[in-house]
């Protein structure tokens, strides 16, 4: 489960993916997941794919399928689907400390969709570069690993097994259900319990949301 820098800010806006400071929470949100499930239609039918993911930062989403994929010969041939899940939990009606509520599940999650491209080899090796850097960044003070640690021949190899694709974002879907409909002290008292069972992440961003 995520765990958002305390700097985290989900803006207000959340159906505006044209708002700056929603773009770059989104944005924010892709770098700090950094994984997702990618959909696509195939002759057999609907298929997906996990995956990790990158973005360019300009509209683009990059990640890379196994070559023995069900998807790789045909997730280019039209528009996909990328969902990346943010952290979610089950909400009890008790911890609202107001009558009549039911149960529910508080969940952050973006859904992507768009025209994919296959890339040159080039361009996938830069999006694994790129991946590495941006997760072993994550993982600091730890030395950053880089390819140039192993066997060039087995790095080729290994890239032989892959193929790297490029979606262009067309529509950004964001959807952040964190109990802002509540009152502050209602939204804080379900926050709180939240954290006591060791959800903080939802409970961070149940807090944060509801902030002005």
């Amino acid at each position: 489960i995520m765990h958002p820098d305390p700097a985290f800010r989900w803006p207000k806006s959340a159906n505006d993916h044209h708002d700056a400071d929603e773009r770059a929470a989104l944005e924010a949100m892709i770098s700090d997941i950094g994984f997702g499930m990618v959909f696509a239609e195939t002759p057999d039918g609907p298929r997906g794919a996990h995956v990790p993911v990158f973005s360019t930062g300009d509209g683009a989403l990059q990640f890379h399928l196994a070559r023995g994929n069900a998807l790789t010969k045909h997730i280019a041939k039209g528009k996909a689907l990328c969902v990346i899940n943010g952290p979610d939990a089950y909400i009890s009606p008790d911890w609202y400390g107001i009558d009549d509520q039911v149960p529910t599940w508080n969940y952050l999650a973006l859904e992507l969709e768009g025209k994919v491209r296959r890339m040159e080899r080039e361009g996938l090796v830069s999006l694994l570069d790129d991946l590495s850097a941006q997760n072993e960044a994550k993982l600091a003070p730890k030395k950053p690993w880089h390819r140039d640690k192993m066997d060039g021949q087995k790095f080729e190899k290994l890239t032989d097994a892959i193929i790297g694709f490029e979606m262009e974002i067309l529509a950004w879907r964001p959807t952040a259900k964190l109990g802002q409909n509540k009152p502050a002290a209602v939204r804080e008292s379900a926050a709180s319990a939240l954290e006591a069972t060791g959800r903080r992440a939802v409970a961070h961003l149940m807090r944060e949301f509801g902030k002005k």
